[in-house]
């Protein structure tokens, strides 16, 4: 139950990944960083969408994280990867060649070889304020380096900090909700009363602006490897640091962990190099006649897929 709960919420995560970037991309260069362009998100149908089945993702995530740990839980949201793809296939009918179908397996394989060959273990211990602050801190820092780092580079490197970015939020947030549902299981009121509760909106707001800043900075590939890879590398590390969580380092553990990691970075580094990456950004019109059913059709007809300008 908790791997199907954990594989159903990075489907939706797709999913909400194109609506919201769709929602975003013709927002103007000016509101990045700035809460108009959470403004001009919301008074888009489709971005409402995208943030609907982003709540019925944390849901199941939460349900996922109660049965299972947090080290187990975040790294299957990697499978989010092949949807993405996936999903550009067979509903915008990008062509995708080979070639990003086995990085984007290979990000999520390689992500997968470590989990299995680290087999890590959840943690019995129960954090105290102290190990918090220590780990809530650090998670505040990474994300202000994320942050200016995003002041520099071109568009995919920008849009792979802001990814960066949330990916770390949401990585806190999740450890957060998995305290909160513990608390939930034990008496339901007493969520109310532990700071937790209350940082969960704080972080789940913040991680979610964030995002939007990633899918309005630059290709939604760019922002997505980060945003699926980050994620279940910082909860990783969270869970260790402060749920005790242990995992294998011995020989020859140890050696194929480090080769699982770089078969994921590889995979990820280069898909954002991909022509599904670096497409060229078209005009209005031509988007709003890619997602209609007319021009899908013509695009079928004449078997000439061309990447949807949002997603460039």
């Amino acid at each position: 139950m908790v791997y199907v709960l954990a594989v159903a919420a990075a489907l939706a995560n797709a999913l909400t990944s194109i609506f919201q970037r769709i929602g975003v991309e013709d927002a103007p260069e000016e509101t990045t960083l700035r809460l108009s362009l959470l403004a001009h998100a919301i008074r888009r149908g489709i971005w409402l969408l995208g943030f609907a089945l982003m709540v019925v993702s944390f849901v199941m995530q939460a349900i996922a994280l109660h049965l299972g740990s947090l080290t187990s839980v975040q790294p299957i949201l990697t499978t989010e990867l092949p949807f993405l793809v996936l999903i550009l296939v067979v509903w915008f009918h990008v062509k995708v060649g080979l070639r990003e179908w086995v990085l984007a397996v290979a990000a999520a394989a390689g992500l997968a070889g470590f989990l299995y060959f680290a087999a890590p273990v959840p943690g019995k211990s129960v954090p105290g304020g102290a190990a918090w602050a220590q780990v809530g801190g650090a998670c505040a820092l990474a994300i202000v380096v994320c942050v200016v780092l995003t002041r520099f580079g071109p568009r995919w490197w920008r849009a792979a900090m802001f990814g960066a970015a949330a990916a770390i939020g949401y990585a806190f947030t999740a450890a957060l909700t998995k305290q909160v549902t513990a608390f939930i299981a034990k008496d339901w009121t007493s969520m109310f009363v532990h700071w937790q509760t209350y940082m969960i909106a704080v972080g789940g707001v913040l991680s979610v602006f964030l995002a939007q800043n990633a899918y309005h900075a630059g290709p939604i590939a760019a922002s997505q490897s980060t945003l699926v890879l980050v994620d279940p590398l910082a909860s990783i590390l969270i869970g260790l640091g402060l749920f005790n969580d242990f995992v294998r380092t011995s020989e020859p553990w140890g050696a194929l962990e480090a080769a699982s990691l770089l078969v994921m970075f590889l995979g990820a580094g280069l898909l954002c190099q991909s022509p599904l990456v670096s497409g060229v950004k078209g005009e209005d019109a031509e988007y709003h006649e890619m997602l209609s059913s007319k021009g899908r059709s013509r695009v079928r007809e004449e078997q000439q897929p061309v990447l949807p300008p949002d997603l460039a």
